[in-house]
């Protein structure tokens, strides 16, 4: 086996995945790593504990790639509206794909759905292999190359590599880039429930003083659960039985719809904010969560990873193309410059959110009640927020 690459991607789920279909079926030869192989068969009943809003944007460019699930009857479910409230006061906002013209808002997508039809064109493609599982050991950086170590196996050379593999990254500590941000005192507790009410194609949200409650649409009436809390209460909520969880869940949500039925697993997963110094250094390029990790109560994490995986194959497609050498800084100096600008404003917006709502300042609630309000009586202001969040085309 020829161990000599073009490109190697560390990182074989959402976006390092994107990235290799991305430049599937050009002259690139493209190495993809992961530490677990992916496995496509799961129990037909209940669904993966986590799901990713897809934005208009994300589901064009995953189209692009033929990799849309609902375009291989994977299913996937059209959120039309979404419904967002504070739990402190009387401020709401309503948001209607309709106001638009368009079908929906976006998707809500199982995680391992998404990895599924990204991995059954890798499979197909020529010019990928997909190595997993490996455990990368070392990473040399040299002129003109990069070379990866992998524990018992032959070593690995590529003119750039490209680090796709979540917040808790190795290659960006192999690297040495060092991160900027913080743990937020929240944990993310997620699972899937069955409620009394038919969740009518809505996202809804309730912000709590302890953080955002999120009932995302699934297919058979059924919703997915991301509550936002201390990591104390979503321990408690971990443990608690089925019946007592159903009972908190549903007066949490202020029995909006209705009674919960049946619940699935829970989990739970600490929230942190961060960006990295640099999100390049000669050949190597970081993109997805290894560059920034943001809270997830807009859902936006994903999308920018898929946005960085699209704008990174971009530059090395172009690059390639002229016979340039796309592992070179003044290459991925394009590429950084590209993606921090936007990435920076919704990880600064989304933070701004988590903090505006987590405070119970009497002054600064009234405001934000007040600003929900007001903002939902402005039908051109609700159409900007709308298509900002559905996001702009990318290619």
């Amino acid at each position: 086996m020829n161990r000599d690459y073009d490109l190697i991607i560390v990182g074989g789920s959402m976006v390092g995945a994107s990235l290799a279909c991305a430049l599937a079926d050009t002259p690139l030869r493209i190495a993809l790593l992961d530490t677990k192989r992916f496995e496509a068969d799961w129990p037909d009943a209940g669904f993966d504990l986590r799901v990713s809003a897809i934005t208009r944007a994300s589901e064009a460019f995953l189209q692009q790639l033929d990799a849309w699930p609902g375009d291989h009857g994977e299913r996937v479910s059209p959120f039309r509206e979404m419904h967002v409230w504070d739990a402190s006061g009387d401020g709401v906002i309503h948001f209607d794909s309709a106001e638009l013209g368009e079908a929906t808002l976006g998707h809500i997508v199982e995680n391992r759905v998404l990895i599924k039809t990204l991995h059954r064109q890798i499979d197909a493609a020529k010019n990928i292999d997909y190595l997993a599982p490996v455990t990368p050991t070392a990473i040399a950086f040299e002129d003109e190359q990069v070379r990866l170590l992998l524990e018992g196996e032959e070593p690995l050379t590529a003119k750039l590599l490209v680090g796709a593999d979540g917040g808790n990254s190795w290659v960006r500590r192999q690297a040495g880039i060092g991160v900027r941000g913080w743990d937020y005192d929240q944990a993310a507790l997620v699972t899937y429930v069955k409620t009394e009410q038919f969740h009518r194609e809505t996202a809804w949200q309730r912000f709590m003083p302890d953080g955002p409650l999120a009932f995302l649409p699934l297919s058979e009436g059924y919703s997915s659960i991301v509550w936002s809390t201390s990591p104390q209460q979503a321990q408690q909520l971990q443990a608690m039985d089925d019946a007592a969880f159903c009972e908190q869940l549903a007066a949490a949500f202020d029995y909006t719809l209705g009674a919960i039925e049946t619940c699935g697993p829970r989990a739970v997963f600490p929230l942190r904010f961060f960006e990295t110094e640099h999100y390049i250094q000669p050949r190597l390029a970081l993109v997805g969560d290894a560059a920034h990790t943001i809270h997830p109560l807009a859902g936006q994490g994903v999308n920018l990873g898929f946005a960085d995986a699209d704008s990174l194959a971009q530059v090395i497609g172009e690059a390639q193309q002229q016979h340039r050498d796309f592992g070179a800084l003044p290459l991925l100096r394009r590429y950084e410059r590209w993606r921090r600008a936007d990435n920076r404003a919704m990880l600064i917006a989304m933070d701004g959110f988590k903090r505006l709502f987590g405070s119970q300042w009497g002054p600064l609630r009234w405001l934000r009640n007040s600003g929900l309000n007001l903002t939902n009586r402005l039908a051109p202001i609700k159409k900007i927020i709308m298509q900002q969040a559905m996001g702009r085309p990318l290619r």
